[in-house]
């Protein structure tokens, strides 16, 4: 499927979340590894989610002259969710980072691993810099399926392109100062006077070099 595609869309900048960019990734054993990309649209982006419903009508017409026999279902499983809302996997409320945003995710099998660049279009070649709660665009496409009696649409994952940071999500990387404290000298270490290091104790008397602050 190509950027001319009517299924193909291109985000605004949202903030993603489960990022599963360069390595694939599978929620429950014994199902198939994909990379994944969740997607939190801004409920006041109007124009990406007026493309992708366009998108995802354009599927439907699709899976109708396709996989679907002729025949478009009355009610057609999306993959798009109301972050106000709840989980259709378990009725549990979303997270608190879905608030106020359209949710949805998209995939790619193993043999189509996503590009990733920034936003001069280089690749990423520090996956440390791509983390769940950055901000970016992301080209997708809403696709028909037809599988174990139930006709739906998916969406595959495309490109990638980070826009800016954010907080991380689901417990980002946290340093060893944030975690144990500021650290602390150990025993025996010089102490600092008057930005000089005294290694040593000055004794009643003893006379002090005044340029290198060492006993003479």
């Amino acid at each position: 499927m190509g950027i001319g595609e009517l299924t193909n869309v291109t985000t605004g900048k949202a903030r993603l979340s489960y990022v599963h960019l360069y390595k694939p990734y599978a929620a429950e054993p014994g199902q198939e590894e994909k990379f994944s990309v969740t997607i939190l649209i801004p409920k006041t982006d109007t124009d990406t989610m007026a493309r992708i419903n366009a998108a995802i009508e354009a599927a439907k017409q699709k899976g109708a002259a396709g996989k679907w026999n002729g025949v478009c279902p009355p009610i057609v499983q999306t993959p798009v969710h109301d972050g106000d809302g709840v989980r259709p996997s378990d009725g549990m409320p979303f997270g608190e980072e879905c608030k106020g945003h359209w949710v949805f995710t998209a995939s790619a099998k193993l043999d189509r691993p996503p590009e990733v660049v920034d936003k001069a279009g280089n690749p990423i070649i520090n996956q440390s810099e791509v983390y769940s709660g950055m901000y970016g665009r992301v080209n997708v496409n809403f696709f028909p399926y037809a599988f174990g009696g139930k006709k739906g649409i998916g969406c595959g994952l495309g490109p990638v392109q980070k826009l800016e940071d954010g907080e991380a999500l689901g417990g980002g990387h946290v340093s060893a100062a944030q975690a144990f404290g500021t650290p602390q000298a150990a025993p025996g270490t010089p102490v600092q006077a008057n930005a000089v290091t005294l290694p040593w104790t000055p004794t009643a008397g003893g006379q002090v070099n005044p340029i290198t602050g060492m006993p003479m």
